[in-house]
């Protein structure tokens, strides 16, 4: 509840579920109530905490979740987590995962996990009916990982096409002039939140990490050496430098 009201549980999960945060502190302080109704009725009035360390034990312990909620500070994820965690592209089913056990963040939003194959394919095709005829696509904070999703499911169909978006800059250090234009997206938490976006291949527009650029582009497909693959890169027509977003966060929804 602190963190809904305070403003930061849309750093922890998808937006769209935060009723649920809601419902499950209004359902927690019901049983809260009820345990202490209970509580005092069954009380044996003879029976007290005489032992002022049990007393502060107890107390810390009710304590310390609120505290740790107060006094740890929330931070915006930034190429900081990008270069501990690095980001790779899914080579093949089941390649979700590196060799040692830390998971790898995609460039692509990858939602077919929670779905059969039939029922992803199906709506996949679905999204896809929304842009392949638009010939000009303004990517906004609600539709943003729908279309990176479906850029690099369906690149053929988005070669071409000119968008515009608003991402961070991230200069990959293991290939020279390796700049990608990401955002940070919660599938449904934290936990499965990974860093999403496209290259922008452009000569003498190079930023620092971390600013925050509006590009407007054509996609394109360009071979990434580290990924021994072809990718979908945005050709920048223009590239404008812009405040970073109140909420830095992208969500998907369904």
């Amino acid at each position: 509840m602190y963190l809904q009201l305070t403003g930061k549980l849309n750093q922890y999960i998808n937006t769209h579920y935060s009723y649920l945060a809601v419902l499950s502190a209004l359902l927690s302080l019901l049983f809260a109530i009820v345990q202490l109704i209970n509580w005092m009725r069954h009380v044996n009035p003879h029976i007290h905490i005489t032992s002022k360390f049990a007393r502060a034990i107890a107390l810390l312990l009710l304590a310390t979740p609120i505290l740790s909620s107060i006094f740890i500070p929330s931070k915006s994820l930034d190429t900081t987590i990008v270069s501990a965690k690095g980001f790779n592209f899914p080579l093949a089913e089941g390649s979700g995962d590196s060799s040692d056990g830390t998971q790898i963040q995609y460039l692509q939003p990858n939602t077919s996990l929670y779905f059969t194959k039939s029922v992803y394919d199906k709506m996949m095709k679905k999204e896809l009916r929304t842009y392949q005829d638009q010939s000009t696509i303004t990517i906004t904070t609600d539709n943003y990982m729908e279309i990176m999703e479906l850029i690099y499911n369906f690149p053929g169909t988005f070669e071409g096409k000119t968008i515009t978006y608003t991402g961070f800059v991230y200069n990959d250090p293991t290939t020279s002039g390796a700049q990608f234009l990401f955002r940070f997206g919660i599938i449904h938490c934290i936990a499965d939140s990974g860093v999403f976006g496209l290259r922008t291949l452009s000569e003498g527009q190079n930023f620092p990490n971390n600013t925050w650029i509006k590009v407007t582009g054509q996609i394109q497909m360009a071979y990434y050496p580290p990924f021994k693959r072809e990718i979908p890169i945005v050709k920048p027509q223009t590239l404008t430098q812009v405040e970073k977003p109140s909420n830095p966060y992208v969500y998907r929804t369904f």
